[in-house]
């Protein structure tokens, strides 16, 4: 860890950062700095924002930045000592341990979270003291034409035999079967609840030890190459979802499995020839080992431990993640991580069936992890990555990777005991 915040500190010397007036010292107990993401309840929250303000009387500066540069901005001021942040967005897989064990979010332990499935609040505990209220939560689903299932006599597949099966029908005059992300690290959070569906891990249960070279998960990621690579568009190895979803839109893939949070954009009329009625959702197909897709936190909301406005900074986190925001979030489509969300009528009455039925089996059987759960997972997602492209590049058959898995592993390993989260 220590090695992490010395590259950091040091990568400060290389780079500018740009802050907006917000950066400046906080002038009073009553003003608040927010960091939000470029994500659409970023965008919904600085929508509201005047509204908290008329509300509370608290002045709140806003900054909103694309999600990578907003885990810098907080890292290298965190680990600068030079923060003013007050309350901020945060990605729990992607940074949440790193910013646990670093002591950099203020601990929450009055929060209520009983309006949560257990699952999403287990990520936000270190030692059983939680430190961030999730926000958005997604899922993984399959994304399917019912028009061309419909004229090829297929049933949505809820298993992965009859995925295959009807991906091989589905493969024709300039379809693609099935997609699903390719793009080495992109593809580590879609591959594994096919990893899960199949028996495996990435790390060990106790999250201390990669596993991802057992005879399970190497079956599911010869699986899944398998699959993209025979019916999946060209150029998948080069494609994450950014890349997949025109071509879903153009009418040129008949299924899809990735992320729930997707279904808003993917119907909006601007962008597709598919109507909406065309577009259906089904749960994620159940593998040899059952059915536990991921279902984990992407977004959340946490104070900084360094705030000098502790009681304005919780008002903020309470009003951001209330359960009026959080229906108004999934009447715009935004898979929020509240239950009441879910349950309201009014929500129920516009959505997607399947979704509903996807949320619900994902909140009551899911794994919080789409990725493996320490602080150097981008490393380790560069890592398995090149397992996938493996995979994908010899459709399942490569007679190297086994041996790939196992020397990836142990670098995984080697990550692990550098930032002491290694366990035998």
């Amino acid at each position: 860890m220590k090695k992490i915040i010395v590259a950091l500190i040091l990568m400060l010397c290389l780079i500018v950062p740009v802050f907006s007036s917000g950066s400046a010292e906080t002038a009073d107990s009553n003003t608040i700095r927010v960091l939000l993401a470029n994500h659409p309840y970023g965008d919904l929250l600085k929508s509201k924002i005047p509204e908290f303000e008329a509300e509370t009387g608290i002045k709140v500066n806003i900054e909103q930045l694309q999600e990578s540069q907003l885990t810098q901005q907080l890292t290298t001021e965190f680990a600068t000592g030079s923060s003013t942040v007050d309350v901020f967005m945060t990605r729990p897989l992607q940074e949440g341990l790193m910013f646990m064990k670093n002591g950099w979010y203020k601990a929450i332990p009055d929060y209520d979270f009983s309006d949560y499935p257990e699952g999403t609040v287990d990520i936000a505990r270190l030692d059983g003291v939680p430190y961030f209220v999730p926000l958005v939560t997604e899922w993984e689903v399959l994304y399917y034409r019912k028009d061309l299932l419909e004229a090829a006599g297929i049933e949505v597949p809820t298993n992965m035999e009859e995925l295959e099966a009807a991906a091989a029908v589905l493969t024709k005059d300039g379809v693609a079967g099935l997609a699903s992300r390719g793009a080495g690290a992109a593809g580590v959070t879609q591959m594994s609840s096919y990893v899960y569906n199949f028996g495996g891990r990435y790390l060990a249960e106790n999250n201390g030890k990669a596993v991802f070279n057992t005879p399970e998960a190497l079956e599911a990621i010869r699986y899944y190459g398998r699959l993209i690579g025979s019916y999946g568009p060209q150029g998948i190895t080069s494609m994450s979802w950014e890349n997949i979803m025109p071509v879903f839109q153009a009418g040129k893939i008949a299924m899809w499995t990735d992320a729930s949070v997707f279904y808003g954009q993917i119907i909006d009329p601007a962008n597709t020839v598919i109507p909406a009625e065309d577009v259906g959702v089904a749960p994620f197909p159940a593998g040899p080992a059952g059915n536990t897709p991921f279902n984990v936190v992407s977004w959340a909301m946490g104070v900084s431990s360094g705030t000098k406005n502790e009681e304005a900074a919780m008002k903020f986190l309470e009003w951001a993640t209330s359960k009026e925001l959080a229906k108004e979030g999934i009447m715009n489509n935004i898979t929020m991580a509240r239950n009441s969300a879910w349950e309201d009528p009014e929500v129920l009455a516009i959505m997607n069936p399947g979704l509903v039925e996807s949320q619900a089996a994902a909140a009551a059987n899911g794994i919080p992890y789409d990725r493996p759960y320490m602080s150097s997972v981008g490393a380790a997602r560069d890592l398995i990555g090149e397992l996938i492209i493996e995979s994908i590049n010899t459709k399942g058959e490569s007679a190297n990777l086994e041996a790939i898995a196992e020397e990836k592993a142990a670098a995984v390993n080697e990550l692990l005991i550098a930032d002491g989260e290694y366990i035998e």
